[in-house]
C-alpha cells in the first residue's frame, strides 16, 4: 500500500455513507455498498501492517502542501494495528447488527460508514485539530445510531443513556477543543511533527496538551470519570454496544498514547500520576461489576477496568511496558467485542440481559455458551488465551519498573474478573424450568417452547473473534512482535516526526 493511499482510508468510507444516504429501506446495493467498503477496509488495514511492519512510517500531505501546513495523514506499525482491528470489529459487529432490528432501521448504513470513516482519520491524523474534527466526525454518527437502537419512544433507561452519552460526550469534545487552542496558542502550531518534545521543553506547553489528555482519559472512561460509559453503553442495543466498545475508547487510548509519546517526549515526571490513576481504574471497574446483575452492564464494568489495564503500558514508558500495552490494546477490542456479541445474541433471543431470568442456554445453545466461555477465559487472563500474553506481560513490565503495588492491583483485579465471568456462566448453564420438569434436577430434554435457538447466524460473529483470541495466545509472538515494533516507534518518535513534517 502507497502512502498516497492513505487518505482515501477516510474519504471512502465518508463518500459511501453520503451515497447511501438517500437508500431506501431494505435496498439491496446500499447493503453492497456498506459490506464492500467494510471489507475493504479490512484488507487495507492488512495491507498497512505489511507495508510498516518493519518500522516504516507512511506519510501523506494532503493536497500537495508543505509540512506543517497540509493536513497530514501519517501510518506507523500502531496505527495499522489499530486501524485492522477496529476494521475487522466494524465489519463483524456490523454483521451481527444487520441480523437485528436495528439493522434495518432507515439510516444505518451510512452511519456506520461514517462512523468508520472518522475512526480511520483520527487513527491516521497527525495534527490535534483535525484529530479533534475526526473525533467529532465519529461522535456524530454515533448519536444517531443511539436514536436508532431505541424503540418507539425507548424505556427510561435508554433515554437516561443516551441523553447521558449526548451530553457528556459534547462537554468532553468541548475541553478536548479548548486544549487544542491552548496548545496552538502556547505553542504555535497543532501539528505534531512540530510539537515534538514541546511539552518537555515548556512547562505552559506542558499544562495545555495535559489539557487534551484530560479530555481524551475522560472519553476512554477513566477513573474518576467512568460513571457515564458503565450507565449509557448498556442502555443500547447489544449490536450497537459491541461497536462502540471496539471504536470509541479505544480511538482515545490511541490518541494518549500517540500524544505523549511525541509532544511529551515519554516526560518521566508526570509517569507516577498515570500509574495511580490507571490502577485506581483497574480496581475501581472490577468491584463496580461485582455488583451488577446484567450481563452487559457487568461488561460495561469490565471496560472500565480493562482499560486501567491499558493505559498502565504508558505509564510505565519502558519497551516493554509500551508493548505489553499495545498488545493488550488489541487483544481487549477484539475480546470485548467477542462478549458484547455473546450477550447480544442471548439478549436477542431471550429479549433480557438480567442474570435472574436467564435459563436454558446452554441446553440450546451450546455452541454461544462455549464461545462466551472462551472470551471470558481470554479477559481473566487464563493461558493459552491472548489475555494471558497481555496480561503476564504487563506484569512483568511493571515490575522491571519497580511499580509493585500496580502489578498487585493487576493481579488481583484479574481474579475479581474471573470471579464476575463465573458470575455470568452460571446464569448461561442455569437449567430452564423445562428442562427440569420431573422436579429431579435431571431435566427431561424438553425445550422452552416460547424461546428459540440463538442459532449459528447469531454465534459466527462472536465465534470469529473468540477463535482469533486462540490464535493470538497460541501464536504471540506474531502480534508480540508487531506490538514491540509499534513501541519502539513510541519511544523513538524521530522516524514519524520527520514523516510528519516531509511528503
Amino acid at each position: 500500500m502507497t502512502a498516497s493511499l492513505l487518505p482515501l482510508l477516510a474519504g471512502l468510507p465518508l463518500l459511501a455513507a453520503g451515497a447511501t444516504a438517500p437508500a431506501r429501506t431494505g435496498a439491496r446495493w446500499a447493503y453492497t455498498v456498506l459490506l464492500v467498503t467494510l471489507t475493504a477496509n479490512v484488507a487495507a488495514g492488512v495491507a498497512l501492517v505489511v507495508a510498516t511492519s518493519d518500522g516504516t512510517v507512511l506519510s501523506e500531505q494532503v493536497g500537495g502542501w508543505p509540512g506543517g501546513i497540509s493536513i497530514p495523514f501519517v501510518a506507523d506499525t500502531l496505527a495499522a494495528l489499530m486501524l485492522t482491528v477496529t476494521a475487522l470489529l466494524a465489519l463483524l459487529c456490523t454483521v451481527f447488527a444487520l441480523m437485528t432490528a436495528v439493522g434495518g432501521a432507515r439510516l444505518f448504513i451510512p452511519l456506520v460508514l461514517a462512523l468508520v470513516g472518522g475512526v480511520n482519520g483520527a487513527l491516521l491524523t497527525a495534527d490535534l485539530f483535525n484529530l479533534f474534527v475526526f473525533i467529532e466526525v465519529m461522535l456524530l454518527p454515533s448519536y444517531g445510531l443511539l436514536v436508532l437502537a431505541r424503540t418507539g419512544r425507548g424505556t427510561l433507561g435508554q433515554v437516561t443513556g443516551t441523553r447521558l452519552y449526548v451530553a457528556f460526550n459534547l462537554f468532553v469534545s468541548t475541553l478536548f477543543l479548548a486544549g487544542v487552542a491552548l496548545v496552538y496558542g502556547t505553542a504555535g502550531t497543532v501539528n505534531l511533527g512540530e510539537l515534538a518534545g514541546a511539552a518537555r521543553e515548556s512547562t505552559t506547553v506542558a499544562v495545555a496538551a495535559g489539557l487534551c489528555l484530560a479530555a481524551l482519559a475522560m472519553k476512554a472512561a477513566v477513573v474518576p470519570v467512568h460513571g457515564w460509559l458503565a450507565r449509557a453503553y448498556p442502555a443500547t442495543t447489544p449490536a450497537v454496544t459491541a461497536l462502540f466498545s471496539g471504536l470509541h475508547t479505544k480511538v482515545a487510548v490511541y490518541a494518549i498514547y500517540r500524544i505523549y509519546a511525541v509532544v511529551f517526549d515519554g516526560d518521566t515526571r508526570w509517569l507516577w500520576l498515570g500509574v495511580v490513576v490507571f490502577s485506581a481504574t483497574m480496581l475501581v471497574g472490577v468491584l463496580g461489576a461485582v455488583g451488577e446483575t446484567t450481563m452487559r452492564s457487568i461488561l460495561a464494568f469490565h471496560m472500565v477496568s480493562q482499560i486501567g489495564y491499558i493505559l498502565l503500558g504508558v505509564a510505565l514508558f519502558t519497551p516493554l511496558g509500551l508493548a505489553a500495552g499495545i498488545f493488550y490494546l488489541l487483544h481487549h477490542m477484539i475480546v470485548k467485542a467477542a462478549l458484547f456479541l455473546s450477550a447480544g445474541a442471548v439478549e436477542e433471543r431471550h429479549g433480557t440481559g438480567a442474570l435472574d431470568r436467564i435459563r436454558g442456554v446452554a441446553r440450546r445453545d451450546p455452541l454461544l455458551v462455549a464461545v462466551f466461555g472462551l472470551a471470558a477465559l481470554s479477559l481473566a487472563g487464563i493461558p493459552p488465551f491472548s489475555g494471558f500474553v497481555a496480561k503476564l506481560t504487563l506484569i512483568l513490565a511493571a515490575l522491571d519498573a519497580d511499580q509493585v503495588a500496580a502489578a498487585v492491583v493487576a493481579i488481583v483485579v484479574s481474579l475479581l474478573t474471573l470471579l464476575s465471568m463465573i458470575k455470568i456462566w452460571t446464569a448461561l448453564v442455569r437449567r430452564s424450568d423445562e428442562d427440569d420438569q420431573d422436579g429431579s434436577g435431571g431435566g427431561t430434554g424438553v425445550l422452552a417452547p416460547t424461546v428459540p435457538r440463538v442459532g449459528i447466524r447469531l454465534t459466527l460473529p462472536a465465534l470469529v473473534l473468540a477463535t482469533v483470541t486462540l490464535g493470538l495466545g497460541l501464536g504471540a509472538e506474531l502480534l508480540y512482535g508487531l506490538s514491540a515494533t509499534a513501541a519502539a516507534g513510541l519511544l523513538e518518535t524521530d522516524t514519524y516526526v520527520e514523516a510528519v513534517l516531509t511528503s
